[in-house]
């Protein structure tokens, strides 16, 4: 089954120094018929202005992963790690049995947009750990290789995370087309940030726009076609058990 989400539909949160849109309920957003998808409990598109962001705060028994689209973000937390991510940056945050960070802008001029994915762990308990690395766009472009990974089968150069899902951050030019095969028993979530998309599996084919989501539940080959007439889709994909 592949159920499409359109941009319009995800919930809006407009808070003046942030703007946010969530794919499943969080913060104001109350909705227990979209809880997760999955162990996916969050996925929050932030636009955080100028100077601002989160002050630091606490976390327990989460996996959260995030990636900057554009501008610089600026990580703190209790375990010593202070440090700012450009655009192209992937942070995974293990809070385990407790972590205190910030996330914030240190531009005097420029917003910073980034994508917030929360992850259940596979058990409670963990110790904190966190981590970051950079995927250039040519790393990327035409290539399904996983950028975060808790499976045993962990490529070199991803993230780890305490949990069983890969995620794979590609760039797909127009033309070109990726199948990706899904396993029994696991779930496909995936989010387009910028261009057009094709996909295609037993339910049939669906066009995707800036901001679509698609969850599919089915054991097919998932077909994925680049279809923008700027040349370039970007898109994040999740493979969830």
């Amino acid at each position: 089954m592949i159920k499409v989400i359109t941009s319009a539909e995800r919930h809006t949160s407009e808070r003046g120094w942030i703007h946010s849109e969530f794919s499943f309920s969080f913060a104001d957003y109350d909705d227990p018929s979209n809880a997760h998808f999955g162990c996916l409990l969050a996925h929050n598109d932030n636009q955080l202005g100028p100077k601002q962001g989160f002050k630091k705060h606490p976390h327990h028994d989460l996996e959260i992963v995030s990636y900057v689209i554009s501008g610089t973000l600026e990580h703190d937390d209790d375990m010593g790690n202070t440090t700012q991510l450009e655009a192209g940056t992937v942070q995974v945050m293990s809070a385990g049995t407790g972590i205190n960070h910030s996330e914030k802008n240190p531009s005097e001029e420029e917003p910073v947009r980034f994508l917030q994915m929360w992850f259940l762990p596979s058990e409670p308990g963990l110790e904190p750990t966190w981590k970051s690395s950079v995927y250039s766009k040519a790393d990327r472009t035409n290539k399904l290789v996983p950028v975060v990974s808790g499976r045993s089968h962990q490529e070199g150069g991803a993230l780890s995370i305490q949990q069983d899902v890969d995620i794979y951050l590609p760039i797909l030019e127009t033309g070109h087309e990726f199948v990706f095969p899904q396993q029994e028993h696991r779930r496909t979530y995936l989010f387009l940030i910028s261009g057009h998309l094709e996909i295609g599996c037993n339910d049939g084919t669906f066009q995707l726009e800036p901001g679509d989501a698609a969850r599919i539940h089915n054991s097919c080959d998932l077909h994925i076609k680049g279809t923008s007439s700027e040349g370039q889709a970007e898109f994040v994909l999740v493979d969830i058990p």
